[in-house]
């Protein structure tokens, strides 16, 4: 009975062992295969910012890019008012021409998002000297054949003229000014088609200067400081005895808004009043050519003033050559700091730059 006892002991002591060492394999298997997940969390990255080159502000299409702008000429005669498509432009070149009216130059830093723009009207050879130091493409409708054709052939500037080449993938008339306006003051260019005129024509798009090119010195658009120290509330430009621009600030909008001839400069196809973060007076010499009708300007630099957030200072302004583009310089010699934002520049003669001087408190 002993031995048998002895044996059922043993034997109870066995499976016993058996099934805590299974007990200890399993919770040690357990822990064995017991992972920790760690969550990862992923930033994306912030979409490209692209700026304009010739207003400096955030915006531009990825497409436009290290593109060339586009130059469009502007009638501006009262009998052609109001024009369509220039509230759009970046850049507004105003300038004298002959019988003492004034014409205009607009600009458009994006050649993808040009609006449809009237009236074009006719070059005048100084308008492409300007718009070849941007690098743009020009369009116009007719060019003085003594002096604006062979300055276009001469300097090289890729441009089309609806009057010689009337492609009607831009160029064409307004069928309801037609009705009402003379047949000069209705041609059109069709903007939202130059990208395939441009390529239909081999035209090459890439600017010359490259994407990191600004057309000025600009400061950051979150950083726009007053232009100077003369008071600037109310800008006259004396172009001649029947044709000024004047610019009103406007603290709200902190912009100038342009009147025409005494009215408000009015682009029609939104009914909004042209206004600018910064006003250029180009101050240079301007004659009559050779005795002539037309006019003569002295593109090659000057005096002038900047004026911007209320306030302007006298400036030097220097084009090097037809193909360059204008450098601006403070009253130190330095390179002028400009604020972000549209720009208007008018080109007048020495002198003709009226600045209102402020009441008396």
């Amino acid at each position: 009975m002993k031995k048998k006892h002895l044996i059922t002991t043993i034997i109870f002591a066995l499976c016993l062992t058996f099934i805590l060492t299974g007990c200890m394999g399993s919770s040690q298997e357990e822990e064995t295969t017991t992972t920790t997940t760690t969550e990862v969390t992923t930033t994306e990255a912030p979409p490209p910012v692209y700026y304009n080159t010739l207003t400096g502000l955030s915006g531009l299409s990825e497409e436009a890019v290290g593109k060339r702008p586009v130059a469009i000429m502007i009638n501006n005669i009262k009998a052609a008012l109001p024009q369509y498509g220039i509230y759009k432009a970046d850049i507004i070149y105003e300038v004298l021409v002959e019988g003492g009216i004034t014409r205009m130059m607009a600009l458009y830093g994006d050649y993808t998002k040009v609006p449809k723009v009237c009236s074009v009207r006719s070059c005048r050879y100084y308008f492409p000297i300007f718009a070849h130091g941007y690098d743009a493409v020009y369009f116009c409708f007719g060019s003085n054949e003594s002096l604006a054709t062979p300055t276009l052939k001469r300097i090289g500037i890729d441009y089309f003229d609806g009057n010689q080449t009337p492609d009607a993938l831009v160029f064409g008339r307004d069928s309801e000014r037609l009705k009402t306006y003379s047949r000069e003051h209705t041609a059109y260019v069709d903007g939202k088609n130059i990208p395939e005129l441009l390529n239909k024509n081999s035209i090459e798009t890439s600017s010359r200067y490259g994407s990191d090119y600004r057309a000025f010195n600009f400061r950051n658009e979150d950083a726009s400081e007053a232009a100077g120290t003369i008071e600037a509330k109310e800008i006259s430009f004396n172009f001649s005895r029947s044709y000024y621009s004047t610019f009103t600030y406007n603290s709200d909008t902190k912009t100038y808004y342009k009147t025409h001839c005494g009215k408000a400069h009015i682009d029609s196809s939104n009914d909004k009043q042209l206004n600018f973060t910064n006003v250029f007076a180009l101050e240079t010499e301007i004659k009559n050519y050779k005795g002539g009708s037309l006019m003569e300007v002295d593109w090659t630099g000057g005096t002038g003033y900047y004026i911007s957030m209320g306030k302007a200072q006298k400036i030097t302004w220097v084009k090097g050559s037809e193909d360059s583009n204008i450098l601006f310089f403070d009253e130190t010699g330095s390179e002028l700091k400009v604020n972000a934002g549209k720009s208007y520049i008018g080109v007048i003669n020495t002198g003709s730059t009226e600045i209102a001087v402020p009441a008396a408190q």
